[in-house]
């Protein structure tokens, strides 16, 4: 009952609201005048027939007979009655069933519900907001951007376009201010000049114009923008953007980087400074059936084990960890560590000729991004594409439909050294990954996931290795964000600097047992005189002024600032 009070004294106050509460009033007292005045001819008619009732009576009737209740235990005996009675009911009809409800919503209900939305999501921040950052546009990378704002302690804001979507957003947990994208008034009440950056995903037209309306009110802001079209690049840096990133091209190139054949068996998914942080399927390596304690890899390519990926599941790298053929090896060391790396350890490919084809399903722009790339390592491109329209642009296509046995045997997925699933339906990706994997068990099979809640049912259906687009999209914002850590692809991982705590100053890196204590792994130390030295001697003691290169989880992370402060 406070909380009905509060929000209606809450409706009460706006000059519309006022008004519409006079209208409604206005039409109630209509309708009592209505009412009295068929109570008062009820009476006449009633005396003209020789009978005699109460005034209560007077109202009584003419309530029942104008909702239709009519009970029947009062009636006219003359025609003229009658008549009365037929207008009475036909008013009661029209005013009572037809417009006091339209008349209800329109000037209360609604309203009601309007101001409550405005009371949920409201249009701006509060005084002294700082350091936050602005979404202009909710989709699958932003909603895992928020996540990793959430998880680093970051305020964050999107902004909702009207009422209904504000509410929509706010009810999901969203914390949303209601305002235009591209109107200078709604970044003035973000307090745009002392936010951290502004992430736009909206289509090019509209990452411009917000852009530069931006940038009337805020010169310094950092402005994180998407580009669908590769001739979008140089409009959208004229405004000042920070950084324009083409997510589709990204993803494409990166599923691309992952092909075998390419050269290196080692993929570099991340860098901080001269540490390289690469990822090697096991089957091509000497290291398949072998623990991680019988491997010897500091001790002969100074490259270290830092995570290992065993079908989308993330696994510390423990002494008595298990190394298998599908599993995923996360390595850290320098450039040359891992070419040392390799030599020793890396095995030829077998199983395809330099003639066989990668087979990518879907010609969109991440199959197009892709097959360029490929294209650039000399590696031949099939690509299956079913819009007759994309096909037609080049020799490397095949018209068909993928989930089609004769369309994949005319792409020669018996001969391809690999499959790229590149649509964006997440449910198709899973349907396409279990046939190809059935037609060719033997077969790299790679996958992109739009949304992150499917990539472990991707690796279920068989992928080797899914990459998703949201983590990849989101990783890339944080990290110009944040540039003391390093989101890595590989989801859910990080690489971070830290100074030594005071705990562990002058113990031994074995002594300290940071990653059975908390996960993380320490893949390096910086000093101010030695510079970066990856793959630290785990015997040396700490120092004061060092700083710890580490890698983990964001919760390994939280669980280090617990334990060591």
């Amino acid at each position: 009952m406070k909380f009905l009070s509060s929000q209606l004294t809450l409706f009460t106050q706006s000059t519309s609201a006022k008004r519409n509460f006079r209208l409604l009033l206005k039409f109630f007292m209509f309708l009592a005048s209505l009412i009295a005045i068929y109570s008062v001819l009820f009476h006449m008619l009633m005396e003209y027939e020789g009978r005699q009732y109460s005034w209560i009576t007077g109202f009584y009737w003419a309530l029942t007979v104008m909702s239709t209740l009519g009970f029947g235990d009062i009636t006219f005996h003359t025609d003229l009655g009658l008549i009365f009675t037929i207008f009475v009911l036909l008013t009661g009809v029209v005013f009572l069933l037809i417009m006091l409800p339209f008349t209800f919503i329109q000037f209360f209900w609604i309203p009601w519900l309007e101001a409550q939305e405005r009371s949920r999501a409201p249009k701006g921040v509060p005084e002294g907001t700082a350091g936050h950052v602005i979404i202009t546009n909710l989709d699958p990378i932003t909603t895992k951007l928020v996540e990793k704002l959430e998880r680093r302690n970051y305020d964050y804001v999107v902004v909702a376009g009207d009422q209904a979507q504000g509410g929509e957003l706010h009810d999901a947990g969203y914390n949303v201010v209601i305002g235009e994208p591209d109107d200078p008034e709604t970044y003035e009440r973000l307090r745009v000049q002392d936010a951290a950056m502004v992430v736009a995903t909206n289509g090019d037209l509209m990452n411009t114009n917000i852009a530069f309306t931006i940038r009337e009110i805020a010169q310094e802001v950092m402005i994180v923008s998407s580009a669908d079209n590769e001739h979008s690049l140089d409009i959208l840096n004229y405004p000042g953007n920070t950084e324009v990133f083409q997510f589709m091209k990204m993803l494409g190139q990166s599923l691309a980087e992952r092909v075998q054949g390419q050269g290196s068996a080692a993929t570099t998914i991340s860098r901080f400074d001269t540490l390289h942080i690469a990822e090697i399927s096991a089957k091509r390596t000497t290291l398949a059936g072998k623990l991680i304690s019988g491997t010897d890899l500091r001790q002969r390519s100074g490259t270290t084990i830092i995570g290992l990926w065993e079908k989308g599941h993330f696994e510390p790298p423990l002494p008595e960890t298990m190394i298998h053929s599908s599993t995923l090896l996360l390595l850290a060391g320098t450039r040359e560590q891992l070419r040392i790396f390799e030599e020793v350890y890396g095995i030829p490919e077998t199983g395809y000729s330099e003639d066989s084809p990668v087979l990518i399903l879907g010609g969109g722009r991440v199959g197009v991004a892709a097959a360029e790339e490929l294209e650039r390592y000399g590696i031949p491109v099939k690509i299956v594409e079913k819009r007759s329209a994309v096909a037609q642009k080049g020799g490397q296509f095949i018209l068909g439909d993928a989930a089609d046995l004769n369309v994949l045997k005319k792409a020669g997925i018996d001969e391809a050294r690999t499959v790229i699933i590149t649509t964006h339906n997440d449910a198709m990706n899973i349907y396409l990954s279990f046939y190809c994997r059935q037609l060719r068990p033997d077969v790299q099979l790679i996958c992109r996931s739009t949304n992150e809640r499917n990539v472990a049912k991707l690796h279920m259906a068989g992928a080797d290795l899914v990459l998703s687009y949201a983590s990849m999209g989101a990783n890339a914002i944080v990290n110009v964000l944040k540039t003391d850590e390093v989101s890595m692809f590989t989801e859910g991982l990080n690489i971070f600097s830290l100074p030594i705590p005071p705990s562990l100053v002058d113990k031994s890196l074995i002594d300290s047992r940071i990653r059975p204590k908390t996960g993380c792994s320490v893949v390096a130390i910086k000093s101010t005189g030695a510079g970066l030295r990856v793959g630290p001697d785990p015997m040396e003691p700490l120092h004061a002024e060092d700083e710890l290169i580490l890698i983990g989880t964001t919760e390994a992370e939280k669980r280090f600032a617990e334990k060591f402060g």
